[in-house]
């Protein structure tokens, strides 16, 4: 059975555990799916520069699993190396960030973000940009926590309540997305403190890819 890899390239086999809960929802649905840590990244990609590094250890990891992949997600909120692996392998390459704007936007017409430091919005900004979501946008609100700091689930819970409710009453959203991988637990209880629909971004990303598995549509058809 081919399998949906779904990598996080970061470090962190914490926030993989993260993720691996998250999706669990959507296996049984005939596609293995695997999380997958990469050990060459660092604890948490907090930076555009650490995005970037990150690129060439991505795709040797995503080169070493192609014979067995039916599909590749890459989990982490700057989709690093999104184009470069869907360069290199005809099956679907997904990335969380661009599949959660996609998401949110059948759910709400105004979408949210909640960002774990103040330095991340501007690379997300410049990715909402290339998507042409701009006016669909309410704001970019940080936490002001980096990746390892979210393992501290009392404090990020109260601190993406608070952002999520100024994103919700300030700024007009009326769905948010969750804009780091390390955050995949805290949707449900994010969800039913608002009362607004919260985007998992690995949840939506995995969902994605499924369905382009199991329709054989992919970016490059024909190859």
């Amino acid at each position: 059975m081919s399998t949906l890899f779904v990598i996080n390239p970061n470090s962190s086999q914490s926030v993989t555990d993260g993720i691996d809960a998250a999706i669990d929802p959507l296996r049984g649905m005939g596609i293995e799916i695997t999380c997958r840590t990469l050990p060459e990244g660092p604890p948490g990609i907090e930076s555009q520069a650490q995005a970037d590094e990150v690129v060439p250890h991505l795709l040797a990891l995503a080169a070493s699993l192609e014979d067995q992949a039916a599909g590749f997600v890459i989990a982490c909120f700057g989709d690093p190396g999104l184009y470069a692996l869907r360069d290199r392998t005809t099956k679907p390459v997904l990335g969380i960030q661009e599949c959660s704007v996609a998401t949110a936007l059948t759910l709400g017409q105004r979408f949210g973000v909640v960002s774990i430091l103040p330095a991340s919005i501007p690379r997300h900004m410049r990715s909402f940009g290339a998507m042409g979501v701009m006016d669909r946008l309410a704001a970019d609100r940080a936490l002001g926590l980096g990746v390892m700091e979210l393992a501290d689930a009392g404090t990020t819970q109260a601190r993406m309540e608070e952002v999520g409710a100024e994103l919700r009453d300030r700024d007009g959203a009326d769905v948010l997305i969750m804009g780091c991988a390390g955050m995949a637990r805290y949707r449900g209880p994010l969800e039913a403190a608002l009362g607004l629909p919260v985007v998992e971004p690995c949840q939506a990303a995995t969902a994605m890819a499924l369905g382009r598995i199991r329709l054989g549509q992919t970016h490059r058809p024909g190859d």
